[in-house]
């Protein structure tokens, strides 16, 4: 090797290994969620194409499996005007979650719905699976705050992993431990005047335990299907009853100096009718 060459290569090398990095570079999900979600409220073929897997996995019950059935249904959003407003955003591995307000959502069953949706990216970082659970819209709750206010800053910094682990010891609390154990956990997890989104409880415990005393609040978990979780946030999403029927529970969870500070959740019934897939709300990898 000629000096020359070998001094031109060297020149070179270190934005050589620059561009080979920013190449391998992993896509950004959050963008790419965010790009995805403007795509369906404009109803944006060529752009969900480009996003989503041609296998798309449909977890929502109603909505048939695969990108082109999910496609099919642009036309009646596009009538109604259906457009998602995304309040809260993070990301765990390939999944980010969506806390969303669906406004104009007569087709999924009232004028305003709120969701949270979770969507997988594939190594290619093409959307390959959704889950969802939607509840209509209410009114402020006892203590005046709505399904969807508070903060919504993810905030670094936290033990993220450490915040996952005690939700899913709490819920394995709540689930299969006795009414003692599981109210010691709930006690020693949840700060005793956290804020409260859910639509028929007051803020902190004893709001909590009253709605539950009164009969507003009737449910139990039964199985934890998965974790997410992003700095001061973890969504943890489980199956069990409400009011006696099946249903899916959706229940975000923030921190604050290690315990939770404050709960936002989703709660839907599970169909056993009219479904347009065999996929179950659940199927978590």
């Amino acid at each position: 090797m000629s000096k020359n060459l070998q001094r031109i290569l060297a020149g070179t090398a270190l934005p050589l290994v620059l561009l080979i990095s920013a190449c391998q570079q992993e896509p950004d999900l959050k963008a790419r969620a965010a790009e995805f979600i403007k795509a369906v409220n404009n109803q944006d073929v060529e752009t969900v194409e480009k996003l989503v897997h041609s296998d798309y996995i449909q977890h929502n019950p109603f909505v048939p499996t695969g990108r082109d059935g999910f496609v099919n249904l642009f036309p009646i959003l596009k009538k109604y005007n259906t457009r998602a407003e995304t309040v809260r955003m993070f990301q765990d591995g390939n999944y980010v979650v969506l806390h969303n307000i669906w406004k104009n959502a007569e087709p999924f069953g009232a004028p305003i719905m709120v969701a949270f949706d979770v969507i997988r990216f594939d190594k290619d970082g093409l959307i390959a699976e959704h889950w969802d659970a939607m509840m209509i819209n209410t009114s402020p709750n006892p203590a005046g705050r709505s399904l969807t206010d508070g903060p919504t800053e993810i905030l670094e910094g936290h033990p993220t992993d450490e915040y996952k682990a005690k939700v899913a010891s709490l819920f394995d609390s709540l689930i299969s431990g006795n009414p003692e154990e599981a109210g010691n956990a709930f006690q020693e997890n949840f700060q005793k005047d956290y804020h409260q989104h859910n639509p028929v409880a007051g803020d902190g415990i004893q709001g909590f335990l009253a709605a539950r005393k009164s009969g507003d609040l009737v449910f139990e978990f039964k199985k934890q299907h998965k974790v997410l979780g992003e700095g001061n946030f973890v969504l943890s999403i489980s199956e069990g009853t409400h009011r006696g029927k099946p249903a899916v529970f959706y229940d975000l969870l923030r921190f604050e100096n290690g315990t939770i500070a404050e709960h936002w959740d989703v709660i839907q019934d599970i169909p056993s009718e009219n479904l347009a897939n065999d996929n179950t709300m659940f199927g978590f990898q």
